[in-house]
């Protein structure tokens, strides 16, 4: 059986593919498209899934749409009549552009790729959530947790999930949240206050905490305040968004926190208004924590289940999942390598087989790469043709000149095999460096990534030798597989892991295991013995503002235009021009 998943038209537009009951292919479509969270119809991800597979779309037993755009429709048009007559100005536009594709998914459906439209279905939002944390994990029997900004209506579920493999798969949410009740546009609207771009800079607001005291956190927990039955309640007077106007936060936020910050001005955390920033997103991420830890220990205790699964884009918070993890008495914690809204293409595809159709369940492969493939013969041509140095080497030789580079200095673009899937580099499109130099650092986002000063790195680490060097909790490794939780590095090796140190202590850690990524396990092996630590500094492949690279040559466009030593494509390897010619492994000053 074959059931192409999707979703689409809000942000992170991704396609997924399922042929019984396994994935074969899972894209997000700004991966292909180029285009930063990329919302249009997946055309091109969905292409490229079927090219994939052999497939025509005629052969398609089943497509499943992430939700249900008739429910959606209801809570656009409910919310701009009850904001009547502040909506008045987004009227017109909302209609227009919910009348359009976004509320006839069927007809665009079948219009795009030919399918009857009897083979077209529809779940919810927060149940395609559901089943990408829990189909996929190696889990039979756990709680279930999503939350994120809104779907149809839902903004937080809860309930519990169990796998039968004689096709008695169930999904049972038992409580929600609705909008405009949101821990996700909660966190959003501090976001844009803090002059950073909604549903993408919701994690540099989580790396500037670190940096700031909640010395707001009262008047945060005001605003987001706790209700007699165990959930939450945000106070709408400080929110403009379910008035359906531009504004995420209104007049009485800023009167209580202070003017916004131009998305221009830097954050000069040497200064009392970017120290003051700093204060503000420490209150709202602390303020975040202590709800998503009440409700993940209510939910411990109402089921008595020892393994959780969390979904949605709050599941990208790694500070709060690891306080979930620690203090909210599960023993284990799921959260996939694409919890947000690309990843319920995927889900919605597994809901489809296991429940939908109530196919037998079956164990998923444990990794995130499902995308396409590097073309090392594509990076060879193209850098030939630049006249740069190419070697194909075997993979001993090719790991022996990565180690020695690096260990001297040298920034790496790393690229290996199928591309991830998620929003993180889990060592396949992933740039990597020493992750001792505190100066590292610096270049790095100065002279590769071009992004804030406040950003931290990420270390990748065996999972053999990951305890000896962060504290983790019971089930830390677990979490850190996708790089989804943030733990203390032991203080006895912070002056060697100044790299990927964060200024409170802490590392979002990739816990690797040799089978997920096995030639950046041997790099971290071999660079070990070369140096006594097998860590690496790990942060995606790309730009400040674009997506991760796909393919080699936007690998290769990528190495060329920043300050990249070396540039790897499985067992390519090209070196940066230099004015006089020099062996390939030398000191970068």
């Amino acid at each position: 059986m074959k059931i192409l998943g999707l979703s689409a038209f809000y942000h992170d537009s991704a396609a997924a593919l399922v042929i019984d009951g396994l994935p074969v292919a899972a894209v997000q479509e700004e991966r292909l498209s180029r285009h930063k969270n990329d919302a249009e119809f997946p055309m091109q991800a969905i292409e490229w899934c079927l090219d994939h597979a052999g497939l025509e779309p005629e052969e398609l037993d089943a497509v499943i749409f992430y939700e249900r755009p008739a429910l959606k429709f209801d809570r656009v048009l409910m919310t701009l009549l009850r904001s009547f007559p502040h909506s008045w100005r987004a009227f017109p536009n909302a209609m227009n552009n919910m009348l359009g594709e976004k509320l006839w998914v069927r007809g665009v459906i079948a219009a795009q790729l030919g399918v009857d439209t009897r083979r077209i279905h529809f779940t919810d939002h927060h149940l395609s959530h559901a089943a990408a944390a829990f189909l996929p994990a190696p889990t039979e029997r756990p709680a279930i947790l999503t939350a994120d900004g809104v779907g149809e209506w839902a903004t937080l579920t809860v309930g519990r999930g169990s796998k039968g493999a004689d096709g008695g798969t169930q999904i049972d949410l038992l409580r929600e949240v609705r909008f405009p009740h949101s821990l996700g546009l909660f966190y959003s609207a501090f976001t844009a206050y803090l002059g950073f771009k909604v549903n993408e800079g919701e994690y540099k607001v989580m790396g500037l905490a670190a940096y700031g005291v909640p010395r707001f956190a009262e008047e945060v927990r005001r605003i987001l305040r706790r209700t007699s039955d165990g959930a939450f309640a945000l106070d709408l007077g400080y929110f403009d968004y379910h008035r359906a106007v531009d504004s995420a936060y209104s007049r009485a936020f800023i009167e209580m926190f202070g003017p916004p910050r131009d998305r221009f001005e830097p954050i000069d955390l040497g200064t009392p208004q970017g120290q003051h920033y700093a204060d503000v997103a420490a209150s709202a991420q602390l303020a975040l924590e202590e709800v998503m830890v009440d409700i993940a220990t209510s939910l411990r205790k109402e089921t008595g289940l020892a393994d959780l699964c969390l979904g949605g884009g709050v599941a990208l918070n790694g500070v709060a999942n690891a306080r979930i993890l620690t203090e909210a008495g599960f023993e284990r914690l799921f959260v996939p390598s694409a919890p947000g809204d690309a990843g319920c293409a995927l889900g919605a595809a597994l809901y489809a087989d296991r429940i939908l159709f109530g196919r037998p369940h079956r164990d998923c492969p444990d990794h995130p790469f499902w995308g396409p493939a590097v073309e090392p013969d594509k990076l060879t041509r193209i850098a030939t043709e630049d006249d740069l140095p190419v070697a194909r080497i075997d993979e001993a030789e090719l790991i022996d000149n990565v180690v020695e580079a690096i260990a001297n200095g040298a920034i790496v673009g790393w690229m290996d095999g199928a591309a991830e899937f998620g929003p993180r580099a889990l060592g396949h499109r992933s740039i990597l460096a020493d992750p001792g130099d505190e100066a590292m650092r610096d270049r790095l986002n100065r002279d590769i990534k071009f992004r804030e000063s406040f950003r931290p790195f990420a270390p990748v680490v065996p999972t053999e030798h990951a305890d000896t060097y962060f504290a983790l909790p019971q089930g830390g490794k677990r979490l850190g597989r996708f790089m989804s939780g943030v733990f203390p590095v032991r203080s006895e090796w912070r002056d060697r892991l100044r790299a990927v140190t964060h200024v409170d202590g802490t590392a979002r850690v990739q816990v690797l295991e040799e089978e997920m990524a096995p030639r950046l396990h041997a790099l971290l092996a071999a660079y070990g013995r070369r140096t006594g630590i097998p860590i690496l500094l790990n942060t995606s492949f790309n730009l400040a503002g674009d997506p991760i690279i796909t393919s080699a040559a936007e690998g290769y466009s990528t190495f060329r235009r920043t300050g990249m030593d070396l540039l790897v494509a499985d067992n390519v390897l090209v070196r940066r021009q230099r004015a006089q010619q020099q062996p390939l492994v030398e000191k970068v000053a």
